[in-house]
């Protein structure tokens, strides 16, 4: 029923949108980030891989023009016959100036791999004689493909004049599949990189959050306590107030006791609780100053009520290092766990002993098996009508101090709960974290 009501919790779940949305956010901008990236690579290598082909038809456009000679003013294209750069692709065609009409093709290479209509290669030639330089423009073949053009001019050997112009014919094709691959590895690659990224800005942000589940979990454990220790003492007093108001007379005296035990009560469980949230929010840190343990203890034993059980004092003088308020909290449970459950009639059946750092508390009650201390100090599942609150805040409190709680048999019946706290260091000419000084009083 818990784990159901915590998964229904507003809280949990706002906390758990907030940690897809970070995950959302993360896995968003790891996705841009890799789609602007890729972009530019793609980008990059295509411009590439056009450059590289149009250099590779410039260079066998320049071959082919200078390849082209006049003698006795007649054109001889002898040296393009045999020659590679007119081989293959790109292809190249030798365009001549004639003095009555356009450029007229002298010249066409062995590989014819493109059926480019003659009005573009014309088109290209007079724009290449016209410029005096290489020129350069995108067509279509006459099936419709793409194709690159890039005519180079050459010139009369007598005249120096523009004579005709080389032009190339390319493949946009060309390199394509590299391209392809490239395009798929790096698709392939930003989807894994997503993936991983999604993951990992999942376990981030659930670390990140990790001190927010934990302070909701220590709020709910907190809540939870209150609600189940104080619902006693409620209880009580709003019992009594209801029979002494229905009661004649001075009725109301009667029930005064009653009502003032459950006060006190609810007064030692808010002072544990306060001190447990303090402990488990870290909301300061343990404040250990030099602390006479014998006289606290004896300060504590003297606040029990009059009407119960006074214990039997074995007091030792004995100095430690601690944070007073925490120390009193742990012995006020232990003498309240004695007089609880150990059916002290008189004083001689309650001890408390102080040796060293140790507190002692025994009782007559029924007795502890150590081993069952662990499940003694779980919340609400504690034997013999407790809750287990006192003796675990008891245990967290030694924890915090560098020490332990233990229980063990009492000679005789009953159980010894012993409180161990950590030794006071001798720290000559200063004292420990600023505290007021040590006062013995005698």
């Amino acid at each position: 029923m818990a784990r159901s009501t915590r998964r229904r919790s507003p809280a949990r779940r706002r906390l758990r949108r907030l940690q897809l949305r970070l995950t959302a956010a993360y896995t968003l901008i790891t996705v841009v980030g890799l789609a602007c990236l890729s972009w530019v690579v793609i980008r990059t290598d295509d411009r590439a891989r056009e450059d590289a082909e149009y250099d590779e038809m410039r260079r066998r456009a320049s071959v082919a023009a200078s390849l082209v000679y006049y003698e006795d003013d007649r054109i001889r294209l002898d040296g393009l016959q045999d020659d590679e750069a007119t081989t293959g692709t790109p292809q190249i065609l030798v365009l001549e100036k004639r003095p009555d009409g356009g450029p007229v093709t002298v010249f066409r290479g062995r590989t014819a791999q493109f059926a480019v209509a003659a009005g573009a290669i014309d088109a290209m030639a007079r724009s290449a004689m016209e410029a005096e330089g290489p020129v350069r423009a995108g067509a279509r073949d006459r099936s419709g493909e793409p194709v690159r053009l890039l005519a180079v001019p050459f010139y009369h050997d007598a005249t120096d004049e523009v004579a005709g112009a080389a032009v190339a014919v390319g493949d946009p094709e060309r390199g394509a599949a590299e391209h392809r691959s490239l395009v798929l590895s790096l698709v392939v690659g930003a989807g894994a990189l997503t993936a991983l990224a999604a993951v990992t800005g999942h376990v981030l942000s659930g670390r990140s959050m990790r001190p927010a589940w934990q302070a909701l979990e220590q709020q709910e454990r907190l809540l939870a306590d209150a609600a189940h220790e104080l619902r006693t003492p409620v209880a009580v007093m709003r019992g009594s107030v209801e029979v002494a108001a229905g009661s004649p007379g001075d009725a109301l005296d009667a029930h005064l006791p009653r009502i003032r035990r459950a006060a006190d009560r609810m007064a030692d469980v808010v002072e544990n609780l306060l001190a447990r949230g303090r402990l488990e929010a870290a909301v300061d840190t343990v404040r250990t100053e030099p602390l006479r343990l014998d006289q606290l203890v004896e300060e504590v034993c003297a606040e029990l009520p009059e009407s119960g059980p006074r214990p039997r004092l074995r007091l030792e003088e004995s100095v430690t290092e601690a944070d007073a308020a925490l120390v009193r909290v742990a012995v006020r449970n232990l003498l309240d766990n004695a007089v609880r459950h150990g059916r002290a009639s008189d004083g001689a059946e309650l001890v408390v002993t102080v040796r060293g750092p140790e507190v002692w508390v025994a009782d007559r009650g029924p007795g502890v098996d150590p081993d069952r201390l662990p499940e003694l100090m779980e919340r609400f599942s504690s034997p013999g009508g407790g809750t287990g609150i006192g003796l675990s805040l008891v245990r967290r409190i030694a924890e915090v101090h560098r020490g332990k709680l233990t229980v063990r048999a009492r000679p005789g019946g009953g159980a010894e709960f012993v409180l161990r706290l950590a030794p006071a260091r001798s720290r000559p000419g200063r004292r420990r974290g600023g505290g007021p000084a040590l006062t013995i009083r005698s």
